[in-house]
């Protein structure tokens, strides 16, 4: 779907059913709460590289001088490696939470209509879709700098178009990185008080694990993700073709 037909798909939509979206969501998740719970520890080893590329200066430091650990201020060397390499591990960490998110919702897509196929997980790890979601982290990055700007009351409002733009991501392929932020924001301005209301409490659900001796988190955690699938089916409408 190209972005001038998304564009009239958006303003012609209904608007969100709250109740809806949650109840579907519910019955989504007792489907797909194993995968959801897989996409969890695969983002987790995903990024543990970009901790240790972290950690690692401070390790070898500590090995090669133990002495230096002991002193209350960070050593200069280790602060500008900090300093040079956050926002590259800020990156990547966007990087690989869009394109494992765009994989559980294609994945959602699959048992909600009962598709056949593998639970594909790496499907955006893709040269095509990887350029797509640098761009789009970058995106991301910046509007959340805007945010903490506005002594964070922006992040209230960019919690709504910036949780769209997984779902964009993933079944819109036709779309730029800029048309995708540009989607995300007007499905989240027509829709702004019922999805981040949507996202609230999706959110608090999820939570619910914490009660199993918090083990039972890992499990639920995905379920703020569901709600999204179905704001997105239930306005612009499913493609077959991500």
């Amino acid at each position: 779907m190209n972005y001038i037909h998304l564009t009239e798909r958006i303003k012609q939509s209904a608007a969100v059913d709250f109740g809806s979206v949650l109840n579907n969501s519910v019955e989504l998740f007792k489907k797909v709460w194993l995968q959801g719970f897989i996409v969890l520890i695969i983002t987790f080893v995903s990024i543990l590289p970009f901790y240790l590329l972290i950690y690692l200066p401070m390790i070898i430091m500590g090995i090669s001088d133990p002495s230096s650990l002991e002193q209350q201020e960070m050593p200069p060397a280790f602060a500008g490696f900090m300093v040079l390499f956050m926002p590259i591990f800020i990156l990547g960490v966007m990087m690989v939470g869009i394109c494992l998110n765009a994989a559980f919702l294609r994945i959602c897509r699959k048992y909600d209509l009962n598709e056949t196929g593998k639970d594909d997980y790496f499907y955006y790890f893709k040269k095509e879709y990887l350029v797509k979601a640098l761009l789009l982290s970058l995106v991301m990055l910046g509007l959340s700098l805007l945010g903490v700007l506005t002594c964070g009351l922006g992040i209230f409002y960019l919690i709504v178009p910036i949780s769209l733009f997984p779902a964009f991501f993933a079944f819109d392929k036709e779309l730029s990185a800029l048309e995708i932020v540009k989607s995300g924001f007007a499905l989240g301005n027509k829709n702004w008080l019922m999805i981040f209301l949507l996202v609230l409490v999706s959110g608090l659900i999820a939570q619910l694990g914490v009660v199993l001796c918090f083990v039972g988190v890992f499990f639920t955690a995905m379920f703020g993700k569901i709600p999204i699938y179905f704001v997105y089916k239930d306005t612009v409408g499913i493609s077959m073709d991500a």
